[in-house]
Protein backbone atom coordinates (compact mmCIF):
# COMPACT_ATOMS: atom_id res chain seq x y z
CA UNK A 1 0.00 0.00 0.00
CA UNK A 2 1.34 3.41 -0.97
CA UNK A 3 0.61 6.14 1.58
CA UNK A 4 -0.14 9.72 0.56
CA UNK A 5 3.33 11.13 1.28
CA UNK A 6 5.07 8.41 -0.73
CA UNK A 7 2.56 8.81 -3.56
CA UNK A 8 3.38 12.51 -3.84
CA UNK A 9 7.11 11.79 -4.01
CA UNK A 10 6.62 9.05 -6.58
CA UNK A 11 4.51 11.32 -8.76
CA UNK A 12 7.15 14.03 -8.55
CA UNK A 13 9.83 11.56 -9.65
CA UNK A 14 7.60 10.35 -12.47
CA UNK A 15 7.12 13.92 -13.67
CA UNK A 16 10.85 14.57 -13.50
CA UNK A 17 11.45 11.51 -15.69
CA UNK A 18 8.56 12.29 -18.06
CA UNK A 19 6.84 9.00 -17.25
CA UNK A 20 3.13 8.50 -18.03
CA UNK A 21 0.50 8.51 -15.28
CA UNK A 22 -0.10 4.77 -15.63
CA UNK A 23 3.49 4.11 -14.54
CA UNK A 24 2.22 4.43 -10.98
CA UNK A 25 0.46 1.11 -11.58
CA UNK A 26 3.81 -0.50 -12.37
CA UNK A 27 5.15 0.84 -9.10
CA UNK A 28 2.16 -0.45 -7.13
CA UNK A 29 2.03 -3.86 -8.82
CA UNK A 30 5.73 -4.63 -9.16
CA UNK A 31 8.20 -2.20 -7.59
CA UNK A 32 6.55 -2.29 -4.17
CA UNK A 33 6.79 -6.07 -3.90
CA UNK A 34 10.41 -6.05 -5.09
CA UNK A 35 11.20 -3.36 -2.49
CA UNK A 36 9.55 -5.52 0.16
CA UNK A 37 11.73 -8.50 -0.79
CA UNK A 38 14.85 -6.34 -0.59
CA UNK A 39 13.82 -4.90 2.79
CA UNK A 40 13.20 -8.39 4.18
CA UNK A 41 16.59 -9.57 2.92
CA UNK A 42 18.31 -6.60 4.53
CA UNK A 43 16.68 -7.27 7.89
CA UNK A 44 17.71 -10.92 7.71
CA UNK A 45 21.31 -9.97 6.98
CA UNK A 46 21.44 -7.27 9.66
CA UNK A 47 24.07 -5.36 7.73
CA UNK A 48 24.52 -3.52 4.44
CA UNK A 49 22.80 -5.47 1.67
CA UNK A 50 24.30 -5.35 -1.84
CA UNK A 51 21.66 -5.81 -4.54
CA UNK A 52 22.92 -6.22 -8.09
CA UNK A 53 20.80 -5.42 -11.15
CA UNK A 54 21.35 -6.63 -14.69
CA UNK A 55 19.41 -5.48 -17.73
CA UNK A 56 20.17 -4.77 -21.37
CA UNK A 57 20.62 -1.23 -22.61
CA UNK A 58 17.34 0.64 -22.46
CA UNK A 59 15.69 -1.92 -20.18
CA UNK A 60 15.13 0.59 -17.36
CA UNK A 61 17.82 -0.22 -14.78
CA UNK A 62 18.35 3.38 -13.69
CA UNK A 63 14.58 3.91 -13.50
CA UNK A 64 13.87 0.96 -11.23
CA UNK A 65 16.84 1.65 -8.94
CA UNK A 66 15.81 5.31 -8.57
CA UNK A 67 12.26 4.37 -7.55
CA UNK A 68 13.37 1.52 -5.30
CA UNK A 69 15.76 3.88 -3.52
CA UNK A 70 12.87 6.25 -2.89
CA UNK A 71 10.50 3.50 -1.72
CA UNK A 72 13.06 1.81 0.53
CA UNK A 73 13.79 5.07 2.32
CA UNK A 74 10.30 6.56 2.54
CA UNK A 75 8.30 3.37 3.10
CA UNK A 76 10.78 1.04 4.83
CA UNK A 77 13.03 3.62 6.52
CA UNK A 78 16.16 2.10 4.94
CA UNK A 79 18.77 4.53 3.65
CA UNK A 80 19.86 3.32 0.24
CA UNK A 81 22.83 4.18 -1.98
CA UNK A 82 22.52 3.87 -5.73
CA UNK A 83 25.58 3.17 -7.89
CA UNK A 84 26.14 2.03 -11.47
CA UNK A 85 28.93 0.09 -13.09
CA UNK A 86 29.05 3.10 -15.44
CA UNK A 87 30.39 5.14 -12.53
CA UNK A 88 33.59 3.09 -12.71
CA UNK A 89 34.56 3.43 -16.35
CA UNK A 90 38.26 3.87 -16.92
CA UNK A 91 39.28 7.42 -17.77
CA UNK A 92 39.44 8.19 -21.45
CA UNK A 93 43.25 8.31 -21.52
CA UNK A 94 43.34 4.90 -19.80
CA UNK A 95 41.01 3.44 -22.43
CA UNK A 96 43.11 5.06 -25.14
CA UNK A 97 46.17 3.31 -23.75
CA UNK A 98 44.21 0.02 -23.61
CA UNK A 99 43.08 0.50 -27.22
CA UNK A 100 46.70 0.95 -28.29
CA UNK A 101 48.18 -1.89 -26.23
CA UNK A 102 45.42 -4.53 -26.57
CA UNK A 103 42.82 -3.71 -29.24
CA UNK A 104 41.36 -0.54 -30.83
CA UNK A 105 37.78 -1.45 -29.84
CA UNK A 106 38.61 -0.79 -26.19
CA UNK A 107 38.41 2.94 -26.81
CA UNK A 108 34.63 2.43 -26.54
CA UNK A 109 33.50 2.20 -22.94
CA UNK A 110 31.23 -0.55 -21.66
CA UNK A 111 32.61 -4.04 -22.17
CA UNK A 112 34.52 -5.86 -19.42
CA UNK A 113 38.03 -4.48 -19.32
CA UNK A 114 36.93 -0.85 -19.60
CA UNK A 115 36.06 -0.48 -15.89
CA UNK A 116 38.19 0.22 -12.86
CA UNK A 117 37.21 -2.86 -10.84
CA UNK A 118 39.55 -1.96 -7.99
CA UNK A 119 37.81 1.41 -7.60
CA UNK A 120 34.40 -0.30 -7.67
CA UNK A 121 35.41 -2.75 -4.94
CA UNK A 122 36.86 0.04 -2.81
CA UNK A 123 33.74 2.18 -3.22
CA UNK A 124 31.37 -0.64 -2.26
CA UNK A 125 33.52 -1.47 0.76
CA UNK A 126 33.47 2.20 1.77
CA UNK A 127 29.67 2.29 1.46
CA UNK A 128 29.38 -0.75 3.72
CA UNK A 129 31.28 1.13 6.44
CA UNK A 130 29.96 4.61 5.70
CA UNK A 131 29.15 7.05 8.51
CA UNK A 132 29.40 10.72 9.37
CA UNK A 133 32.97 10.11 10.50
CA UNK A 134 33.76 7.89 7.54
CA UNK A 135 32.20 9.59 4.48
CA UNK A 136 32.18 7.86 1.13
CA UNK A 137 32.74 9.50 -2.25
CA UNK A 138 30.94 7.97 -5.24
CA UNK A 139 32.86 8.21 -8.55
CA UNK A 140 31.03 10.02 -11.33
CA UNK A 141 31.46 9.58 -15.07
CA UNK A 142 30.24 12.18 -17.56
CA UNK A 143 29.16 10.46 -20.78
CA UNK A 144 28.90 13.81 -22.54
CA UNK A 145 32.67 14.28 -22.31
CA UNK A 146 33.34 10.50 -22.22
CA UNK A 147 35.50 10.85 -19.13
CA UNK A 148 35.45 10.57 -15.36
CA UNK A 149 34.75 13.75 -13.43
CA UNK A 150 37.39 15.08 -11.02
CA UNK A 151 37.17 13.80 -7.43
CA UNK A 152 36.02 17.23 -6.25
CA UNK A 153 32.79 16.72 -8.24
CA UNK A 154 31.97 13.26 -6.86
CA UNK A 155 28.84 13.04 -4.66
CA UNK A 156 29.46 12.25 -1.00
CA UNK A 157 27.46 10.05 1.40
CA UNK A 158 27.93 10.69 5.11
CA UNK A 159 25.61 8.27 6.90
CA UNK A 160 25.06 4.58 7.51
CA UNK A 161 23.97 2.77 4.35
CA UNK A 162 21.49 -0.09 4.78
CA UNK A 163 21.23 -1.09 1.11
CA UNK A 164 23.40 -0.62 -1.98
CA UNK A 165 21.63 -0.85 -5.34
CA UNK A 166 24.31 -1.64 -7.93
CA UNK A 167 23.17 -1.70 -11.55
CA UNK A 168 25.06 -2.64 -14.68
CA UNK A 169 24.35 -4.09 -18.10
CA UNK A 170 26.98 -6.84 -17.67
CA UNK A 171 26.53 -7.56 -13.95
CA UNK A 172 26.83 -11.35 -13.42
CA UNK A 173 27.05 -12.02 -17.17
CA UNK A 174 28.30 -15.59 -17.68
CA UNK A 175 31.89 -16.11 -18.73
CA UNK A 176 31.82 -17.87 -22.09
CA UNK A 177 33.73 -21.01 -23.03
CA UNK A 178 36.70 -20.24 -25.29
CA UNK A 179 35.28 -22.21 -28.22
CA UNK A 180 32.16 -20.02 -28.25
CA UNK A 181 34.20 -16.89 -28.93
CA UNK A 182 35.65 -17.91 -32.27
CA UNK A 183 32.54 -17.45 -34.42
CA UNK A 184 31.58 -13.76 -34.82
CA UNK A 185 27.96 -12.92 -34.09
CA UNK A 186 27.74 -9.55 -35.84
CA UNK A 187 29.44 -7.24 -38.31
CA UNK A 188 31.58 -5.55 -35.67
CA UNK A 189 33.14 -8.81 -34.50
CA UNK A 190 33.52 -10.10 -38.03
CA UNK A 191 35.21 -7.02 -39.47
CA UNK A 192 36.92 -5.32 -36.52
CA UNK A 193 37.95 -8.27 -34.32
CA UNK A 194 39.06 -10.81 -36.90
CA UNK A 195 41.78 -12.20 -34.60
CA UNK A 196 39.31 -12.56 -31.67
CA UNK A 197 41.67 -10.50 -29.48
CA UNK A 198 39.02 -8.03 -28.25
CA UNK A 199 36.39 -10.56 -27.22
CA UNK A 200 38.88 -12.97 -25.67
CA UNK A 201 40.37 -10.19 -23.53
CA UNK A 202 36.92 -8.95 -22.47
CA UNK A 203 35.92 -12.51 -21.56
CA UNK A 204 39.03 -12.94 -19.39
CA UNK A 205 38.33 -9.63 -17.68
CA UNK A 206 34.78 -10.78 -16.97
CA UNK A 207 36.27 -13.58 -14.86
CA UNK A 208 37.92 -10.91 -12.67
CA UNK A 209 34.64 -9.00 -12.40
CA UNK A 210 32.98 -12.14 -11.01
CA UNK A 211 35.80 -12.96 -8.61
CA UNK A 212 36.34 -9.48 -7.21
CA UNK A 213 33.04 -7.64 -7.66
CA UNK A 214 29.95 -9.66 -8.58
CA UNK A 215 30.70 -12.26 -5.90
CA UNK A 216 29.95 -9.65 -3.23
CA UNK A 217 26.28 -9.34 -4.21
CA UNK A 218 23.66 -10.69 -1.82
CA UNK A 219 20.92 -10.66 -4.45
CA UNK A 220 20.64 -10.44 -8.23
CA UNK A 221 17.64 -8.85 -9.97
CA UNK A 222 17.36 -9.32 -13.73
CA UNK A 223 15.31 -7.15 -16.10
CA UNK A 224 14.49 -9.57 -18.89
CA UNK A 225 13.84 -7.89 -22.24
CA UNK A 226 11.52 -9.73 -24.68
CA UNK A 227 14.29 -10.10 -27.29
CA UNK A 228 17.62 -8.61 -28.30
CA UNK A 229 15.87 -6.73 -31.09
CA UNK A 230 14.09 -4.64 -28.46
CA UNK A 231 17.47 -3.38 -27.27
CA UNK A 232 17.89 -1.48 -30.53
CA UNK A 233 14.40 -0.01 -30.26
CA UNK A 234 14.57 0.98 -26.60
CA UNK A 235 18.14 2.26 -26.72
CA UNK A 236 17.09 4.27 -29.76
CA UNK A 237 14.36 5.92 -27.71
CA UNK A 238 17.03 7.16 -25.31
CA UNK A 239 18.89 8.78 -28.21
CA UNK A 240 15.67 10.44 -29.38
CA UNK A 241 15.19 11.90 -25.90
CA UNK A 242 18.75 13.22 -25.95
CA UNK A 243 18.18 14.72 -29.38
CA UNK A 244 15.04 16.46 -28.12
CA UNK A 245 16.92 17.81 -25.09
CA UNK A 246 19.68 19.12 -27.31
CA UNK A 247 17.10 20.73 -29.62
CA UNK A 248 15.43 22.46 -26.67
CA UNK A 249 18.74 23.45 -25.05
CA UNK A 250 21.48 23.72 -27.73
CA UNK A 251 24.06 24.72 -25.12
CA UNK A 252 23.85 21.33 -23.43
CA UNK A 253 26.95 19.22 -24.03
CA UNK A 254 25.17 16.11 -25.31
CA UNK A 255 26.43 13.47 -27.72
CA UNK A 256 23.64 12.13 -29.91
CA UNK A 257 24.12 9.12 -32.20
CA UNK A 258 22.33 8.59 -35.48
CA UNK A 259 20.86 5.17 -36.32
CA UNK A 260 24.02 3.91 -38.00
CA UNK A 261 26.31 4.89 -35.14
CA UNK A 262 23.87 3.50 -32.59
CA UNK A 263 23.70 0.15 -34.41
CA UNK A 264 27.50 -0.15 -34.34
CA UNK A 265 27.60 0.94 -30.69
CA UNK A 266 25.11 -1.73 -29.59
CA UNK A 267 27.07 -4.44 -31.41
CA UNK A 268 29.83 -3.97 -28.82
CA UNK A 269 27.46 -5.45 -26.22
CA UNK A 270 25.47 -7.96 -28.26
CA UNK A 271 27.43 -11.08 -27.34
CA UNK A 272 27.23 -10.54 -23.59
CA UNK A 273 23.64 -9.31 -23.71
CA UNK A 274 22.54 -12.44 -25.58
CA UNK A 275 24.35 -14.71 -23.11
CA UNK A 276 22.58 -12.93 -20.25
CA UNK A 277 19.22 -13.48 -21.94
CA UNK A 278 19.95 -17.20 -21.99
CA UNK A 279 21.49 -17.70 -18.55
CA UNK A 280 20.27 -15.09 -16.06
CA UNK A 281 16.52 -15.90 -16.00
CA UNK A 282 17.51 -19.20 -14.32
CA UNK A 283 20.13 -17.84 -11.94
CA UNK A 284 18.75 -14.47 -10.79
CA UNK A 285 16.96 -14.21 -7.45
CA UNK A 286 14.24 -12.00 -8.95
CA UNK A 287 13.34 -11.74 -12.65
CA UNK A 288 11.19 -8.91 -14.00
CA UNK A 289 9.76 -10.07 -17.32
CA UNK A 290 9.33 -7.04 -19.58
CA UNK A 291 6.82 -6.97 -22.42
CA UNK A 292 7.10 -5.31 -25.83
CA UNK A 293 5.53 -2.11 -24.46
CA UNK A 294 8.22 -1.89 -21.74
CA UNK A 295 5.77 -2.89 -19.03
CA UNK A 296 6.27 -5.71 -16.52
CA UNK A 297 4.33 -8.89 -17.29
CA UNK A 298 5.54 -10.85 -14.26
CA UNK A 299 7.84 -10.77 -11.26
CA UNK A 300 9.38 -14.20 -10.69
CA UNK A 301 11.34 -15.42 -7.70
CA UNK A 302 14.02 -18.09 -7.54
CA UNK A 303 12.80 -21.33 -6.01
Amino acid sequence: MIDDNLRILLLQEMERRNLPDNFLQTIENSYMQVASQIANAQRSKKGTLLVSFNGAQGSGKSTITAFLKLILFEHFDLFTAEVSIDDFYLKRDQRKELSESVHPLFITRGVPGTHDVKLAVETIDCLKHCSENNPCKIPAFDKAIDDRLPVSDWPVIQQKVSIILFEGWCNHAPVQAAELLSDPINHLEREEDQQVIWREYANRQLENYHRLLFSQADMLIYLQVPSFEKVYEWRGLQEKKLAFQKQQSPDLNLRVMDDQKLARFIQHYERITRSCLTALPDSADIVLELNAEHGIDAVKYKN
